[in-house]
């Protein structure tokens, strides 16, 4: 860990830290945003599961407005023209979220902080799991989730923090955040800009 702690460090001192930095702000500046916002972020996470991060945001751009007023047989079919891996089952899901659009948003300002709310998208939401969720929360402001993909998990393998799940269980998850809460602990960054220094020591990139 110590290796890592250090490299995470030397980044934290680097330029990435302002764009990281302002990555934050901008997710900071969605939750204050209407529920349609917020909805269309909840949406972009229902697409990012086994799907590439880029090409989500590609074609979740292309689609916009779409998410709260295409038609099931729409959506799929505009998902299908960009290229979408998974346009019929995940077009459902959106538009099987769509009826708790009011409720999410209750949620959001009656939960705040609490992992009540991850809870309650996870058993609410059909699609989302620990994962998207986290990621879903992440993207609208809340500082207290990281999103723990292969990417992470794969940091955590090498450098020796973690053996490979061969599944990612709840639990399994849950132990992997909390392992990631004492990293962020010791580097003094929340967790949802450890998630980001993470990602871009893998990826050398910082997306959404």
């Amino acid at each position: 860990m110590k290796e890592l702690i250090e490299t995470l460090e030397n980044l934290k001192n680097s330029e990435i830290k302002n764009v990281i930095d302002t990555r934050i702000k901008e997710f900071e500046e969605i939750k204050g945003q209407a529920i349609e916002e917020i909805f269309k972020e909840l949406c972009f996470c229902i697409m990012t599961a086994n799907c590439g991060a880029e090409k989500c945001i590609e074609i979740h751009e292309s689609i916009h407005d779409g998410f709260l007023n295409l038609s099931k047989v729409k959506l799929t079919e505009k998902f299908k023209e960009l290229g979408y891996r998974f346009p019929n089952i995940r077009s459902e899901y959106i538009i099987e979220a769509r009826k708790y659009k009011n409720d999410l948003e209750n949620e959001i300002k009656s939960k705040e902080e609490a992992n009540s709310l991850r809870d309650w998208i996870v058993k609410t939401i059909k699609g989302i799991g620990y994962k998207e969720a986290s990621h879903f929360l992440r993207n609208i402001g809340f500082k207290n989730y990281a999103i723990i993909d292969f990417h992470i998990v794969d940091i955590l393998v090498k450098n020796k923090i973690i053996e490979k799940p061969k599944t990612m269980t709840k639990k399994k998850y849950l132990e992997i955040e909390e392992i990631l809460k004492n990293v962020g602990a010791r580097l003094n960054l929340n967790m949802a800009e450890l998630d980001l220094y993470l990602w871009y020591l893998e990826t050398g990139k910082i997306l959404k």
